[in-house]
């Protein structure tokens, strides 16, 4: 019998038309399968009940525990009714609210004494916390009557209560009958691993683990089953990388090796500095990959200011050294035009090939964006076509299908994570062969991160800071408890301006009506969160909408920096006026920059000392590194503060901390992960492979990634297609289904 459609049956059909709708829709579950691997997040044991002293807020949640009170009480008058019972698990205790008519069965079933598990969304009421309305299912077999009473000691036989990821729409109980259900189907599931791997390791084959995470009878059998289920997801994910990574090796490519003396060897020359032995040892990475046959793929990652624009540059001066050309993408315009203006200004004379006045051995370097004039853009093309210019940097615009390059050698990508893989790959198809690949990156991704996201590319690090790069001190401002603190930092600011040195103020909104209708969410991390009427001071720090570029400008303009040049730039300006007020600021004619976080990435302007980032909770840990890395660029101490209205214990606050502590990105990128999970990770980057990590934790499963990853090279190296190996087959065909494939193939 043919054992794949056992778990590719459609939930439809095994529980019928309307659970199916709602596990669709809210759980994004739609076959058997996709269901036996939606694990229980925990497990609540029936002699000792889960802790209800850590709760978490606004999220929903399943507890088991024992009812110790509840009482009616009357309210408006006499004419409304609520009930209101206490629970209590030996932790702490938990209100639970039931108003109107909903009030008559749970005062007949909750009575002291008994216990049940209840879910529903914890929320915050007269600074206690409560859930609202939760559904609930008994838990003694006395309370019920003599049918249900065996139903529900049959389903909660085990001595350990799964508790699923579920939704309002469907309590955790709802999905366990369900998974029993489905249960008998895990049988047929086909094993990924192969049998030496799993032997060799030591681990249960997967029917026995699918039914130990779902029914486990003891702790070592929740044990057994995730030890299983991590290796499947390391492996077939990094079966899936290892493929590509053979796929790449076999494309031919250009070697390109530069001649001895000629445009790097002139650039070199002409530097007012040494390279960092960094610097060096990445450089000599990627011209060996330069130097071979087939495509190098590599992932050059570095602090902030670590010096990636000056090794990628002399990567691409190497390429046309050997003939080639080199383009370089950039995520937006007013990053393509600074990067074009950097580095002409590093290369001088360098950059005026064919020129009165340019260089024996030099080059053009044009830009290529889409506001150009047409005659500029003309211009751009033919030098493009011709030859003429070895350096082409721009936006996506390079993508188009006019553009033809002569001879297509390297492509370098700045800020891979704001670029689709669809555009990588159109524009490797403009060379003849498929050219060279370097990806650039300013957020430091933690190794396992990039072996998990970037696992087709080899990955080169720089992590010292050149020579000159000054400090950076980072303060928390808690504008809610301390309001002087704030007006401490815009005196600090003023006393920057004073110095002679210029300030950036980040605010998450742009700001005007059209925004505010959104309740405009901010950056990462601000929740809008919905509360009860009396609501905490976090509650009310997050409803209220982030602050806004033009309202913070205005208010500063006319108020605390009175008398100083402020002015804005934010993504809905028209590209010539961006560029307009950043000329501006880097020539210093501009005493504060009020802006969005199109700042984050790039911008450099050594003279900017003081950077305020007004809601500071509402970005996440790396995008506020990303964002203070544009202060002390230059001779001059940095200052970054981070205005805040959350109160001092909560973890957007902790989160702040963490920042304030410490200057190193790699550090940080790791706390970040810890706390957003990896499936924001990967489907950030990676939107081409569903968030397959259920059982994986990226930070703390290290070892089993760098395994899998090993294992997973030998695998391919020794069966490319995986002919042995059927089901490790299917499991790839259920992480990439077809689209998936193509993009994982394009990467």
């Amino acid at each position: 019998m043919n054992s794949v459609p056992a778990l590719e049956e459609p939930l439809k059909k095994a529980l019928g038309p309307a659970t199916a709708k709602v596990m669709a829709e809210h759980l994004d579950l739609h076959t058997v399968g996709d269901l036996l691997h939606h694990y229980p997040r925990r497990y609540a044991e029936r002699g000792e009940l889960t802790r209800l002293a850590d709760l978490p807020l606004d999220e929903h949640v399943t507890v088991v525990a024992q009812v110790a009170s509840a009482r009616i009480l009357k309210f408006n008058g006499g004419t409304g009714q609520r009930l209101e019972v206490t629970i209590t698990d030996g932790s702490g205790q938990l209100q639970l609210v039931f108003f109107g008519r909903g009030i008559h069965k749970p005062h007949k079933d909750l009575l002291p004494g008994t216990r049940a598990m209840f879910a529903g969304k914890a929320s915050v009421f007269n600074r206690k916390m409560q859930l609202a309305h939760p559904a609930y299912e008994l838990l003694r077999a006395d309370a019920l009557d003599a049918g249900e009473a065996d139903e529900a000691i049959g389903s909660w036989a085990g001595a350990l209560i799964p508790l699923y990821p579920s939704t309002a729409k469907l309590e955790s109980w709802k999905i366990a009958k369900a998974v029993d259900m489905v249960l008998p189907s895990a049988q047929e599931a086909l094993d990924p691993l192969p049998d030496s791997l799993r032997e060799g390791r030591g681990l249960v084959p997967l029917p026995e683990a699918l039914l130990k995470v779902h029914r486990p009878h003891t702790k070592a059998d929740i044990a057994d089953a995730r030890a299983r289920l991590k290796w499947d997801e390391a492996f077939v994910l990094q079966v899936a990388l290892a493929r590509r990574r053979f796929a790449d090796a076999q494309l031919p490519a250009v070697a390109r090796v530069p001649r001895p003396d000629g445009l790097l060897t002139a650039f070199d020359a002409k530097l007012p500095f040494t390279l960092t032995d960094g610097q060096q040892k990445v450089s000599k990475e990627i011209f060996d990959g330069l130097a071979t046959e087939h495509p190098m793929h590599r992932l050059l990652q570095g602090e902030v200011g670590s010096g990636k624009t000056m090794v990628a540059l002399r990567a691409m001066l190497a390429v046309v050294d050997a003939g080639g050309q080199a383009a370089m993408l950039a995520p937006t315009e007013v990053l393509a035009q600074q990067h074009h203006r950097s580095i002409t200004e590093m290369m001088g004379e360098l950059a005026e090939g064919g020129m009165l006045g340019g260089a024996e051995h030099s080059t053009k370097v044009v830009l290529l964006t889409g506001s150009m004039g047409v005659a500029a853009r003309r211009q751009a093309l033919l030098d493009l076509v011709t030859g003429d210019a070895g350096i082409v940097i721009g936006t996506h615009a390079l993508i188009e299908d006019k553009v033809q390059f002569h001879d297509l050698g390297l492509v370098v990508v700045d800020e891979q994570h704001r670029f689709g893989v669809e555009q990588r790959d159109a524009l490797r198809g403009k060379g003849k062969q498929p050219p060279h690949l370097l990806v650039m990156t300013a957020t430091p991704i933690p190794r396992t991160v990039a072996m998990t996201v970037f696992g087709d590319l080899e990955t080169s690090v720089l992590d010292q800071l050149p020579a000159g790069r000054s400090p950076i001190a980072t303060h928390v401002v808690p504008a809610a408890d301390k309001p002087h603190f704030l007006a401490r930092a815009w005196e600090r600011v003023r006393e920057e301006v004073e110095n002679g040195h210029q300030a950036y103020v980040v605010c998450p909104r742009i700001g005007d009506e059209e925004e505010q209708s959104k309740n405009g969410k901010g950056g990462k991390g601000g929740k809008g969160g919905k509360g009860a009427k009396n609501e905490s001071a976090e509650d009310a720090a997050e409803k209220r909408p982030p602050l806004a570029v033009l309202d913070v400008a205005e208010e500063l303009a006319h108020g605390a920096l009175r008398g100083l040049k402020v002015e804005v730039l934010h993504g809905r300006m028209q590209p010539d006026d961006k560029d307009a007020v950043m000329r501006r600021f880097a020539a210093g004619e501009t005493d504060v920059l009020v802006a969005t976080t199109v700042i984050e990435v790039g911008v450099n302007v050594p003279n900017a000392t003081a950077m305020v980032i007004m809601d500071a909770d509402r970005f996440g840990v790396s995008q506020l590194h990303q964002l203070r890395g544009r202060v002390g660029r230059g001779s001059a101490a940095g200052l970054c503060l981070l205005v805040s209205e959350m109160p001092e214990a909560s973890p957007a606050r902790a989160r702040l901390g963490a920042v304030a502590a410490t200057l190193d990105g790699f550090e940080l990128s790791r706390i970040d992960l810890e706390q957003r999970r990896e499936g924001d990770v990967l489907g950030q980057a990676q939107s081409g492979v569903r968030s397959s990590l259920r059982m994986l934790a990226v930070i703390e499963d290290e070892e089993i990634i760098a395994e899998a990853r090993q294992e997973a090279t030998a695998v391919v190296a020794a069966d490319p297609d995986l002919e042995h190996l059927p089901g490790l087959r299917t499991a790839l065909d259920a992480l990439l289904d077809e689209e998936r494939e193509q993009y994982l193939d394009k990467g």
